[in-house]
């Protein structure tokens, strides 16, 4: 079920959808799941949003923060030694509240199929 967020200027949307997702750095899975939040947003490719407890490698806290105008603070990790590999949200906008807690990994650092 797709639950679009668009700004004042209609030029930018969020959607999201649940579905499969995995992780892998080279041949070790990271995380797999059939319960991935799954957001689109413009200009940017899909993310793949995983629930802790669906990663399989250590994840640790890192200091790195950013912000994001329509999700809010967001956090980053370090999952199976990859620094500032994955971000998330732990307290997103309400419009994207379904991301709430869940990783997202950087596709050009681990391979993302979603």
């Amino acid at each position: 079920m797709a639950h679009p967020q668009v700004d004042p200027d209609k030029t930018h949307r969020i959607d999201i959808e649940h579905g499969p997702a995995r992780i892998l750095n080279g041949d070790d899975v990271i995380a797999e799941t059939e319960r991935a939040v799954l957001l689109s947003e413009t200009g940017y490719p899909v993310r793949a949003y995983i629930a802790p407890e669906d990663i399989r490698a250590a994840i640790e806290p890192s200091e790195k923060t950013s912000f994001c105008p329509f999700k809010g603070d967001a956090s980053y990790w370090t999952v199976a030694g990859l620094e500032d590999v994955a971000w998330s949200y732990e307290d997103p906008k309400a419009e994207v509240d379904a991301i709430r807690g869940r990783l997202a990994f950087y596709p050009d650092r681990v391979t993302v199929e979603a």
